[in-house]
């Protein structure tokens, strides 16, 4: 790897003290700085050092899978996570949902004047400790400076591509009757826990929220079951709304099991507090996995066995339904409707 020359600049960035500006992202000396000294030395990488307007690189055989996403979470930190973590989180696991292997991302970002630098390093460190975890390299971005009040400090978007393996083939339209439903641990996680921060809550133990890359779950879910039909992260709208998605898409319907959906009791405490169906409530950790059944046992043995995955459980079934309904059996003993969310009942969650 070449060194690269830096702009001379009379002084570093005060990381402790100082203050996005206007200048920040003009083109100039202040910009090449704060590209410099905050998100290359963060995100270092050979092909980010290259400094060319757009990365250049090989990928290996297969066929490509790439994703963006915009995040404007709020608050911008939150237990367990912020909205760096959780930009690079998001588009890694949209990759891996589609059976693909994430090699590069990029980190476009939109920042408000006078918003704090140690705020924005705290973040990009939090971006790169989150892209070296999941093996991925940021090798290319831009850097939008907003006047005082036309933003809301920050906001990340962020593209990635990856590569999918011969043989793999997941897509939500795959559904068939007598498939298993799988989940990989607790759900509602993470919409709690940015609201518990936005509404100023406090539990008797902390909610954090799932922020976390699954790719390495994923591949270890499809070497050992390669017939894997669906997989998808119930991000926003959550359960209730992925499976309702994945339903129309494939034609079926769904059955769920209410005893056997993983749900932390403080997370039903806070949902019944807030007045919210913690089956809607977004989850950036999570995913959903549809097997043939004679794979669900194994699928679920492998998936408990990762660290990722040592909550996951088998959550209900495919069937035959022309309506696409999504129905769930409760623990009275009862049937539900677990129909398409109307509105958002979080906004802003990621």
């Amino acid at each position: 790897m070449s060194k690269r020359k830096k702009v001379p600049t009379t002084r570093k960035l005060d990381l402790v003290r100082g203050q996005v500006d206007l200048s920040h992202g003009a083109g100039g000396r202040a910009m090449t700085q704060l590209i410099e000294e905050l998100f290359m030395d963060s995100f270092d990488s050979e092909l980010l050092n290259r400094e060319h307007d757009a990365a250049m690189f090989s990928l290996p055989p297969g066929r490509v899978v790439m994703s963006t996403d915009s995040f404007v979470v709020s608050p911008l930190f939150f237990p367990g996570g912020n909205i760096g973590s959780l930009a690079v989180h998001g588009t890694v696991n949209d990759l891996a949902m589609g059976g693909g292997v994430p090699k590069y991302l990029t980190a476009g970002f939109i920042l408000e004047e006078g918003f704090p630098l140690a705020d924005l390093a705290r973040i990009v460190t939090s971006m790169a400790d989150a892209a070296h975890e999941a093996g991925v390299a940021i090798v290319s971005g831009d850097t939008k400076v907003v006047e005082k009040g036309h933003g809301d400090g920050i906001f990340i978007n962020t593209a990635g591509v990856g590569v999918v393996p011969g043989g793999v083939e997941t897509c939500g339209d795959r559904a068939r009757p007598g498939d298993v439903i799988l989940v990989n641990g607790t759900l509602g996680d993470h919409g709690v826990a940015v609201m518990s921060k936005r509404e100023n809550l406090t539990f008797s133990s902390e909610i954090l929220s799932d922020s976390q890359s699954l790719n390495g779950l994923v591949a270890d879910m499809l070497a050992g079951v390669p017939a894997m039909r669906v997989l998808r992260d119930p991000t926003r709208g959550g359960l209730g709304a992925t499976l309702n998605e994945i339903a129309h898409q494939s034609g079926v319907g769904v059955e769920l099991e209410e005893p056997q959906i993983p749900i932390r009791r403080e997370v039903k405490s806070a949902c019944e507090l807030l007045g919210l169906d913690p089956l809607y409530v977004a989850n950036e950790g999570k995913l959903i996995a549809i097997s043939p059944p004679e794979y669900a046992d194994r699928l679920l043995a492998i998936m408990q066995a990762h660290p990722k995955g040592r909550e996951a459980a088998i959550i209900g079934r495919v069937l035959k339904d022309d309506r696409c309904f999504v129905r769930m059996k409760t623990q009275l003993g009862g049937t539900r409707m677990v129909d398409w969310m109307a509105g958002e009942q979080l906004p802003r969650i990621c």
